[in-house]
């Protein structure tokens, strides 16, 4: 499969993703719930997680935005379920990584699924805070529930 070809089928998937979304749905009744906007472009993200023995049982999400945002918090619901909390919080902090890495960096696709089709984003500096939008917003989430069990 060649690059281009490689392109198209990222850029379908991520167009797939944001006119069907994985994980969409009400988050009032979830416990640990982050809502984050982007103030460049106004998408928004409400993202809310159960956990379960350590373990994320399922994310909900609803949100408005540009396709990036959407089809990144569809793939990251996808991703995230059933993995341990330590691994999640890796695997956040390495797509950030890449993001921020102008392209220079790649999301492993045995570590991230087709969440890779958003390693792309990575060149375009006005797109990563939408591809990172549901990402930041299960990280606080994540934080919250921390917290919670702390208290």
């Amino acid at each position: 499969m060649s690059s281009a070809d490689l392109q198209t089928l990222y850029q379908e998937l991520i167009l797939d993703h944001s006119r069907t979304p994985e994980g969409r749905g009400d988050t009032s009744g979830l416990a640990h719930r982050s809502h984050q906007i982007n103030p460049t472009c106004g998408d928004e993200i409400t993202l809310g997680v159960e956990l379960g023995a350590g373990r994320v049982i399922s994310i909900t999400w609803e949100g408005e935005g540009c396709a990036i945002s959407q089809a990144s918090a569809s793939l990251l619901s996808e991703l995230a379920t059933g993995l341990e909390v330590p691994v999640l919080h890796e695997r956040i902090e390495r797509f950030r990584e890449v993001l921020r890495s102008r392209g220079r960096e790649e999301l492993d696709p045995e570590l991230f699924g087709d969440a890779v089709a958003l390693g792309g984003v990575s060149r375009y500096l006005a797109r990563v805070k939408c591809a990172m939008l549901g990402w930041v917003a299960l990280e606080h989430a994540l934080e919250s529930a921390e917290g919670a069990g702390r208290s």
